[in-house]
């Protein structure tokens, strides 16, 4: 490496162009982290979602009462109609996880191990 005496303005507004335009290494893996975190908080609240679900589900009455007015039928039915929605919505939720997860473990897979920095081997971008 070639060291040459650079003008500290010049030096200055290098380096501020390049920071405009790449992010750190540092800032990269902290902002997976935090990426990282927030799936796993989301994994955290769709597991009580998909409790929930199965709460009410189990406390749903098995039979109908025996004498449901047209109002109560009407209820009964959108109730029925609102839940089949939410669990549509809520499948196409997981399935979404499912695939975040899935790129998760694609960036662990091309982060480098620690070894692999002691030993001179360059980081993937």
């Amino acid at each position: 490496m070639m060291r040459v005496l650079v003008p500290a303005r010049l030096r200055k507004a290098v380096r501020t162009w390049f920071d405009s335009r790449y992010i750190s290494i540092a800032n990269h893996r902290q902002d997976i982290r935090d990426a990282l975190w927030e799936v796993q908080t989301l994994r955290r609240e769709m597991v009580t979602l998909q409790s929930e679900v199965e709460r009410l589900r189990n406390a749903r009455p098995q039979t109908a009462p025996p004498k449901v007015d047209k109002l109560d039928k009407a209820k009964l039915d959108d109730a029925h109609r609102l839940a089949q929605e939410t669990a549509k919505a809520l499948d196409g939720l997981l399935q979404n996880e499912v695939l975040i997860w899935q790129a998760v473990d694609d960036l662990r897979a091309r982060l480098p191990t620690p070894n692999a920095a002691k030993e001179g081997q360059q980081p993937c971008a």
